[in-house]
This record gives C-alpha cells, structure tokens and sequence, in this order.
C-alpha cells in the first residue's frame, strides 16, 4: 500500500508519504499506518496533522486485529476529544485505544495477548508532538543531522539506560527484539509524551516500525531520506529492507514541511483558549436581530407599518452581520494557545547524515549485485537498459563528488529493478542479494 498527497494550509504545506509493506519472510502484514492531514485552518490549529504507525503482535489474525484498532481508536478520539488541549487529547485517544484492544484480547482465547506499538506525531503551530509506546520510532531530520525523538520500549534499550551504557554495550546474548511496553496486553498503559520540538521549513519527519530500523540504520535512514523526495525515499526505504532479508513487516511515513511555520514559543506553558472569543464576538449581533425581531412583531400585531419594514430590515441586518462575522472567522486561524511541556528527555541520539561516499557505496554495492543475479532469479523479461544507464550516471557523479546525484541515481535504479523483480518473480530471494 502506498500513497501521497499535498496538503496546503494558509501557514502550513505538508508534503506526505507512506508505504507498508509485507516484507520478505511474513505471511501477513501486522503493521497498520494513518495519516491524517487536515485543510480545515481551525482543525489544523487546534488539533494539527496526525500520523501513526502501529506494528502489531499476536497470533494469527491477533497482531494485525490490534493495530488496525490502535490507529482506527486513536484517530478518531483525538480529534473527537475537543474539550482537551493536544497532549491531553492524545494521551486519553491512546489510553482508550489500549482498552479496546485489551477487551478484545479478553473476549477470546484466540486474541489472548494480542498488543501493539504504537507512535503517534502531531504537526501544530507550536511544534511537533510525539506518543509513544513500542519499539517503532519516530525521527526529525534537520538538515544533515538526523534525531531520533523516541526511546525504544526494549529489554536493550532499556538495559542501556539502567547500566549508563550505550546500546552496543549491552551483551549480545540480550535478545534485540523484546519489547517493554505495549498496548493491548495490560488493563492500563503508560504514554511517553515527548516534545514540543520546534518545526521550521524543510524539515522531514520519519515514523516507521522496526522492520525498518531493523535491517537500515541510522546513517542510511537519514542520508536516503535527505537526499531524495519523500515518496521515492519511503519506497526506497522498503526496498533496502528487503533486499537485506526483510525479516518483519516494514511500514514508512515520511513527513515534509514545504510551507511557512508560525514562529510560536513551542514550550508554552498554560491551556489553550477555549474557542469562545468567536462566539463572544458574534453574540451583540445576534442580540441585535433577536430585539428587531420582536419590535417586527409588535408593530405587525398593532399595524404600525412603518415601524414593520424598519425593524424588518434591520433583522435581515442584524442576521446577515452575525452569519459574515461566523464565516470570515472561520477562514482565519483560530487564536493559538500554549500546549504545556517539555514533555520527555528526547532526541535520544543523533546521526550526521551528510551525503557522502559511504551511502553512495552501499547503493553501489547493492546495485551491482542486484545486476549480477543470475538469469532463473531474475526472469528473461527483465529489462536492463534503464538500470545500467542509472547507475552509470551514479558512478559519473560519484567520480565528480556530487554524492546527492549518485545516491538519487543509485536509488532510483534499485526502486525501479526491484519492481521488475516483484512483478516478474515475486518469490525473488532477496538474501541473495
């Protein structure tokens, strides 16, 4: 599954994409995605453009089950949850997603257990909000740095923060894959709320599940996601994944900001407006009609015409001005409040991630294996022509230092062989590679 669009709000573009994909070695895909961008300018300054990625556990049906309910439960219920300001709204929409899942683990033995990550950003005026729970990620990249705004709910992560020590450190015979923390297998759930991070134009932001992380690491991630459009990089992404085994589902949401961005204090203390200044303003105007109104009806009862089309037309008046004042308003961005914080300690670790001859190498590599799979993996109507021209613009590039040219030409080679592949063989084995 994949899709993109353009989101354009009056002091905010967002340019978005996302992929979930099986992967090589799973039967059925358990990750679920939501995106959700809004154009209406109040809902975008009150509640901002939400995106998740859920990456389900269980068996059978159980792991995809828990994070369909997960993005499905918490989309709704944050926008749904007006009366609280964003952090609130957000942590309260995860808490009731974690009981839903946790209820319907309980209603049968086949669903016992089932539980999910789940990451949520919200893009605001004030900044970028992240949730938490999981081992899926979410990353900012600024720049040639990218940061990851997430800490992993895992036993190594987790070890690592308890002992000081770095992620390497933790011995090898601690399994990498043992999360901490979850929705679904528990009545009740903690959120990690991080942020607000500041938000300026050209930043991108990552959400993905460790299908991902997995396989990639950091330095490719942010180099790949630096150099290339957001929907060639999340395609790109995927299949870097798979061609090194894709061991788990992998799901990629990538988030642009193109267009201006308000320059509000993102660690405002304090609760939002409550929306009343615009009622409040259109109020005297709606007295006024009601009072025309009933001078209309003593003058039609007691025949006073003239006093009748004077206090008539001043109802149409008074009517007309309210209903102007409603519209005009709402095509204007709502006052912007204040959403509490810093919540969390993050970013949790930075990667300079400056194009240079090491990524460019790795695509090389992969490129150049990829061309020399024999003929029974690759099918005969496998088309070369555009390839090789790819990755000779690549390696002339790379011979000339501009490595943005070569890792865009390198990747664009890989994403459309990859596709000839999937089509003309779909059981290629990526390990092979």
């Amino acid at each position: 599954m994949s899709t993109h669009d353009h989101v354009i709000c009056p002091t905010f573009a967002l340019k978005h994409a996302s992929v979930s994909d099986l992967g090589m070695r799973r039967s059925n895909n358990q990750d679920s995605i939501g995106v959700f961008p809004t154009e209406d300018v109040a809902v975008w300054a009150t509640r901002g453009h939400l995106l998740i990625v859920a990456d389900g556990m269980g068996a059978h049906a159980a792991g995809e089950l828990a994070s369909k309910l997960a993005v499905d439960h918490i989309s709704h219920n944050y926008f749904k949850l007006r009366d609280l300001y964003p952090p609130a709204a957000l942590r309260q929409a995860i808490r009731d997603a974690n009981s839903s899942i946790h209820a319907k683990g309980q209603s049968s033995i086949g669903f016992q257990g089932m539980g999910t990550t789940c990451s949520c950003l919200v893009l605001l005026p004030q900044g970028a909000l992240v949730a938490h729970i999981g081992d899926s990620r979410v990353y900012r990249l600024r720049g040639d740095v990218l940061e990851q705004l997430t800490f992993d709910h895992s036993l190594v992560w987790e070890m690592a923060a308890a002992g000081q020590m770095s992620e390497a450190d933790v011995p090898s015979y601690i399994p990498k894959n043992v999360i901490t923390r979850s929705l679904g297998p528990h009545p009740t759930v903690h959120v990690d709320l991080e942020g607000p991070f500041t938000v300026q134009t050209g930043d991108k932001f990552l959400i993905c599940s460790d299908g991902l992380t997995g396989p990639v690491n950091d330095e490719e991630l942010g180099t790949i996601l630096r150099c290339l459009e957001p929907q060639e990089a999340a395609d790109t992404l995927v299949d870097l994944a798979n061609l090194r085994g894709g061991p788990d589902n992998i799901s990629v949401v990538i988030a642009q900001v193109d267009g201006d961005v308000p320059h509000i204090a993102p660690a405002a203390t304090g609760s939002p407006p409550s929306g009343g200044d615009r009622r409040a303003g259109a109020a005297p105007m709606w007295l006024a009609a009601g009072a025309c109104l009933a001078v209309l009806a003593y003058c039609v009862a007691n025949e006073i015409w003239a006093g009748a089309v004077g206090s008539g037309i001043g109802f149409i008046a008074a009517v007309g001005a309210a209903l102007a004042f409603r519209t005009s308003n709402a095509a204007t961005c709502p006052p912007i409040g204040p959403i509490g914080g810093p919540y969390g300690n993050g970013p949790y670790r930075k990667a300079n991630c400056v194009p240079g001859p090491k990524v460019a190498g790795t695509l090389a590599e992969i490129a150049s294996r990829i061309r020399d799979l024999p003929e029974e993996d690759t099918g005969r109507s496998v088309d070369w022509q555009v390839f090789d021209a790819a990755r000779l613009d690549a390696s002339t590039a790379t011979d000339g230092g501009d490595y943005v040219v070569a890792i865009q030409q390198y990747s664009a080679a890989i994403r459309r062989m990859m596709k000839e592949l999937r089509q003309s063989r779909p059981t290629v084995d990526a390990e092979r590679v």
